[in-house]
């Protein structure tokens, strides 16, 4: 990938607008990629499970 290419991505990134299921998917992701870096015994479904407990918060700013 050349330097151009990666501009342009970068670019056109900033005009992504993500809809709340969207948010909420890539917010259980990364809960689950950190949380089982540190323990492997934590599943996708452990986080669902959670998240659908907590319900989906408000973002802060």
């Amino acid at each position: 990938m050349t330097d151009d290419n990666l501009q342009y991505l970068l670019e056109k990134s900033k005009n992504v607008k993500m809809t709340p299921a969207e948010v909420e998917r890539q917010r259980r992701s990364f809960a689950y990629g950190n949380t089982n870096i540190e323990n492997d015994r934590i599943t996708r479904r452990i986080v669902d499970e959670q998240a659908d407990k907590l319900g989906s918060a408000p973002a802060r700013s």
